[in-house]
């Protein structure tokens, strides 16, 4: 059988490494889709230089799969056909990503409905099956690589993943529509057995590495990962991220990219300022994500930026308990203080009426 393949521009893009924002929900006071805002939102991504865009992920809410909801079908459609708009007027390609969930049987639906709206690779989530045999979760992977390109997805267990060892991802990586890899553990050695099952396998030229470690974005990016193997030693990069972290201030982290690109390309010594900068944006992720109190206000922490930014209008969630955590806000305004450099709110200020429209 034929596996379905990106394009080469899909591939082009993918293989640079861009910045791929972890796209949330913009809700209405009904909690039904603020399709205003939710458009406003994708324009602004594209403005900002995002070279991907990823939709029905964690940040977009997995409530949105619940049949008392509806709104996987219609947001992925609202996105697609919105980011098709910005990809053409911008006249460069934009990779569409879909968040694909659960068992078998329903991980091929939604990959069936990804690739029938446009999306160009499903970011597989194993987070539904949970007591798998490594077998078991090789044949749910291949049977969903018919349907559509993969991303794989090492999502971290404090929010509902779980641990896929070494011997997993060595196996994984021999699915040849395998494009990419999400690598959000974090955690430092689980990010090495991803890396090293790429190497390993002699895929480095055919799978890119996405840091989602929010917590270690600057350092993963930065960082030549060395492999002995038997054809010798790799050195392996992660080339870009796909981050809830960039669904906010997204064109810093164009501009961020940029600069890590600029150094791993010319091999040169990294500045101390930019191992400061990993702190600082560590830090305001730790803000951002409510790591204090286990990611509890991790979404509405992502809303509620954008609220202040216009590109949301409300902070709740379609789970009514999600909420941001008793000084999480405060904190928030300690970001802002400390480290304004992160923001592009006057960049958003400069546009938002045109991205309303």
């Amino acid at each position: 059988m034929t596996l379905p393949m990106p394009s080469e521009e899909i591939l082009d893009v993918t293989r640079k490494g861009v910045v791929i924002p972890a796209c949330p929900l913009a809700l209405d006071i009904d909690k039904t889709i603020d399709e205003k805002h939710q458009k406003a939102l994708l324009r602004y991504y594209g403005a900002a230089g995002a070279g991907g865009v990823a939709v029905g992920v964690h940040t977009t809410q997995f409530e949105i799969r619940e049949p008392n909801v509806g709104l996987f079908r219609p947001l992925l459609e609202l996105a697609s056909a919105t980011m098709s708009e910005v990809s053409e007027r911008q006249n460069r390609t934009i990779v569409k990503i879909a968040g694909i969930c659960g068992k078998t049987d329903q991980a091929v639906t939604e990959a069936e409905s990804a690739s029938a709206l446009g999306y160009d690779l499903g970011l597989l989530s194993l987070s539904a099956l949970k007591e798998a045999t490594e077998e078991e979760l090789i044949e749910h992977c291949n049977t969903v690589s018919q349907i559509i390109p993969l991303m794989g997805f090492y999502l971290q267990p404090a929010v509902g993943g779980r641990i896929l060892p070494h011997s997993f991802w060595r196996k994984f990586v021999e699915i040849p529509n395998v494009v990419a890899i999400k690598i959000a553990p974090f955690n430092r050695y689980y990010t090495l057995d991803v890396i090293k099952a790429v190497a390993l396998a002699g895929r480095e030229r055919d799978i890119t590495l996405y840091t989602g470690n929010d917590d270690n974005i600057i350092m993963d990016l930065l960082t030549p990962y060395s492999v002995e193997t038997e054809a010798g030693s790799k050195t392996l990069h992660i080339r870009g991220g796909l981050l809830g972290q960039w669904s906010i201030w997204t064109k810093r982290a164009v501009e961020l990219l940029e600069d890590v690109h600029a150094l791993v390309n010319a091999g040169k010594s990294v500045p101390f300022g930019m191992l400061a900068n990993n702190v600082a944006v560590t830090d305001a992720n730790s803000v951002v994500f409510d790591a204090a109190h286990n990611f509890a206000g991790c979404i509405p922490g992502i809303h509620e930026v954008l609220r202040r930014q216009g590109l949301m209008k409300y902070t709740h969630c379609l789970d009514a308990t999600l909420a941001m955590s008793p000084g999480q806000s405060e904190e928030l305004d300690r970001v802002y203080r400390d480290y304004p450099w992160l923001t592009d709110d006057e960049f958003v200020r400069e546009h938002l009426e045109e991205w309303l429209e």
